[in-house]
């Protein structure tokens, strides 16, 4: 059995990422967090990745609530009918 430090430690780990850009967008991460009252660089892209995602979602979602309306669904009868 785990100590409950030991699960918080690996729930914790990281990976670290090294990623290049030009100096104009660098400048404007600076600014992002700045402006933002982001941490750390971490922290925004973090945040922008989960904005990324959320966004899918909700394109999705909105993709999903189109083809219902033009009548492009499947009727689910039972679990079975998802498989």
């Amino acid at each position: 059995m785990h100590s409950v430090a030991h699960c918080a430690t690996l729930t914790n780990m990281r990976t670290t990422l090294n990623i290049s850009m030009p100096p104009s967008l660098k400048e404007k991460v600076n600014n992002l967090i700045k402006n933002n009252d982001y941490a750390s660089v971490s922290e925004l892209f973090r945040d922008a990745i989960r904005a990324l995602e959320d966004q899918k979602l909700v394109e999705d979602i909105i993709e999903s609530e189109r083809d219902f309306t033009i009548g492009r669904f499947k009727r689910l009868r039972s679990l079975k009918d998802l498989m």
